[in-house]
């Protein structure tokens, strides 16, 4: 049996001190191996967007300003929702979300502003961000801060605001004419927020002796169902001289009717709301008279920003109001369009 020197000692001592640095490097390297894609996972964002309607052109405007915005990062992935003008439908989309645990934050375009409070105030307790965009959550619509606890970001304006302003141009117009006879042209009624359009409308208007509102009628956002409202309303009604709606697609639609009633749209006074590109070449062409300006691509790209900021830990401003995304007065008329005629709407129509 050889006995072991103080060479073959330290020589020993030296291996194992060699395999026990390649055990820890191996370790390590392993190691963060396997933490690199958790650590890229948990920075990965996934955000869920609501649509009133994917089927909307406005709504789709919102989502296109989401996605580019989402495509300044290199880890944002978006997906949207059809909330197909259904109260329920997206009572349901904010539930499932929720629960199943993918989405790190919601941006939503709420159809019933009230109702889907409770079930975003459980969303935001289950650990997801959230911004609304056109409208406030809550049942206070002229109040831009948040009413839900919790809630990120609003990118919105107080309808009520750009309401009167449409009001308030039809009275102009209607300042020396007597009477002067107006259709109103509204989404749905059983919606807060076109409620609440709506009643500014009857009381700006019903402060004037010499306006009449001779009907309102129903569009639900939509050329073809505003196109059949418009057609009823001018059989009984068919002398008439404002056509005021809170919708660039309701006045499409009442066109239509309005024409093959054998009357001159120019000759009317019509303003719509939304500032689509179709209603920029009408106006541009003498046929509309004006519409109410909004930025749906820019409120997509507002609520997207504030939703990763928030992710990220960042303090966010929760109201951003939509006037301030652009530059316009808030009715467009024939005049400004001349006076800018560079300018570009954010959505088609």
């Amino acid at each position: 049996m050889a006995l072991k020197g103080p060479h073959n000692q330290n020589e020993n001592i030296s291996t194992r001190r060699n395999r026990s640095m390649k055990t820890a490097l191996t370790a390590a390297i392993l190691s963060s191996a396997l933490a690199a894609p958790l650590a890229a996972h948990a920075e990965d964002y996934n955000i869920a967007f609501l649509a009133a309607s994917s089927q909307n052109g406005f709504n789709q405007a919102i989502y296109a300003g989401i996605e580019e915005a989402a495509g300044k990062y290199d880890n944002v992935k978006t997906q949207i929702f059809d909330g197909e003008f259904s109260a329920t439908a997206q009572f349901s989309q904010v539930e499932d979300i929720a629960a199943g645990g993918k989405f790190d934050a919601i941006i939503i375009t709420p159809n019933d502003t009230v109702g889907i409070a409770t079930a975003l105030e459980e969303a935001i307790k289950a650990g997801v961000k959230v911004g609304t965009t056109l409208f406030p959550v809550g049942p206070e619509l002229s109040n831009m801060e948040p009413q839900v606890p919790g809630l990120t970001v609003t990118v919105a304006s107080d309808p009520v605001v750009g309401a009167t302003a449409q009001a308030d141009a039809v009275v102009d117009y209607c300042a020396d004419q007597d009477p002067c006879k107006v259709v109103v042209l509204i989404g749905q009624l059983i919606y807060p927020f076109d409620n609440l359009r709506n009643d500014t409308y009857k009381k700006i208007l019903g402060e004037h002796d010499n306006i009449e509102i001779v009907a309102t009628g129903e569009g639900n956002y939509s050329p073809q169902t505003s196109m059949v409202a418009m057609q009823d309303i001018l059989q009984a009604h068919p002398d008439i001289d404002v056509v005021l709606s809170n919708a660039d697609q309701h006045l499409m639609g009442a066109e239509i009717a309005i024409e093959d009633a054998g009357l001159d749209m120019s000759e009317l006074y019509t303003i719509g709301g939304g500032l689509n590109q179709i209603a920029v070449d009408a106006i541009k062409a003498g046929t509309w008279s004006g519409t109410l300006a909004q930025f749906p691509k820019s409120e997509g790209e507002a609520a997207l920003d504030a939703v990763v900021k928030a992710l990220n830990g960042e303090t966010v401003p929760t109201w951003i109001d939509e006037y301030s995304l652009r530059q316009t007065p808030k009715i467009v008329t024939k005049e400004w369009l001349d006076a800018n005629p560079d300018f570009e709407p954010e959505w088609q129509g």
